[in-house]
């Protein structure tokens, strides 16, 4: 738990993964939500947080606040960089295939354009949708199309990632990190109650995914990367294997106020 002031931890209910720290950088690293949640009244970055363990959220469940900026690009916190349209040709893909795992490389479309601030009663969320394109250099046919939503919640300081793609799988991953993070990192677990993993019957038969975790790595305004680690386990193998996908991304386009957002109107 290096890093970490345990001062500031509420609740706990699975041991950290393990941190890094990045010598002269605001970055930090961040754990999952269902592992590390704030105490309830603690203040960040002006706005109050909660705690997020079982009966520790707000009493009043259903009052939602009457403050809410509807300007979602001013308030995405560590998300607001990657707002826009993006393009990678340098895509490293390595999967299970019958003799081990096969590595390809691919070419990818982003797009991640803010919606409107979402309310679960006193929870307030914003966020960018997200469709992602991949295809092998030279070809047309999709290799790889995902979409979903990346939300940010500054009251428990959470970045969390839906993931939707068409094989009949979903994801629910999260992490927490600091406003201005510049890395941060977010898992899903199989089984996970709150950030988790399901997945078709075939899929949980044949290739059962255990595990998911993404690292992104804000560059500048104009560029970041991520790293993906898909664990799985393969029927037939005594071994998980790791589904590895990592790119480094351009900005082509900035992104499309939200349709409630004062800047649609200028």
């Amino acid at each position: 738990m290096a890093g970490l002031d345990t001062a500031e931890v509420g609740f706990l209910l699975l041991p950290l993964p393990r941190e890094r720290s990045t010598e002269g950088s605001q970055t930090r690293a961040v754990a999952p939500l269902h592992r590390v949640c704030p105490r309830m009244g603690q203040k960040s970055h002006g706005v109050k947080r909660y705690d997020c363990g079982m009966n520790r959220f707000p009493s009043d469940i259903y009052t939602e606040p009457d403050d809410v900026d509807p300007d979602t690009l001013r308030n995405l916190g560590p998300l607001a960089p990657l707002a826009g349209v993006w393009t990678g040709e340098d895509g490293a893909d390595a999967h299970p295939a019958v003799d081990g795992v096969e590595d390809d490389r691919f070419v990818e479309r982003m797009e991640m354009q803010p919606i409107d601030p979402q309310l679960n009663g006193p929870q307030v969320l914003y966020g960018l949708r997200y469709h992602v394109h991949i295809v092998k250099p030279g070809e047309v046919e999709t290799f790889h199309d995902q979409v979903g939503y990346w939300l940010w919640e500054a009251a428990t300081e959470t970045v969390t990632q839906t993931i939707a793609i068409p094989r009949a799988q979903v994801v629910l991953a999260s992490g927490r990190a600091a406003p201005e993070a510049r890395e941060f990192e977010l898992a899903a677990k199989l089984g996970d109650d709150s950030f988790g993993i399901c997945s078709s019957p075939f899929l949980q038969h044949a290739f059962r995914t255990v595990e998911f975790n993404i690292r992104v790595s804000v560059h500048s305004s104009e560029s970041f990367s991520y790293d993906e680690d898909t664990v799985i386990a393969v029927r037939g193998r005594t071994e998980l294997v790791h589904h590895r996908d990592r790119n480094t991304l351009r900005k082509i386009a900035e992104p499309t106020p939200n349709p409630t957002s004062p800047r649609r109107r200028r």
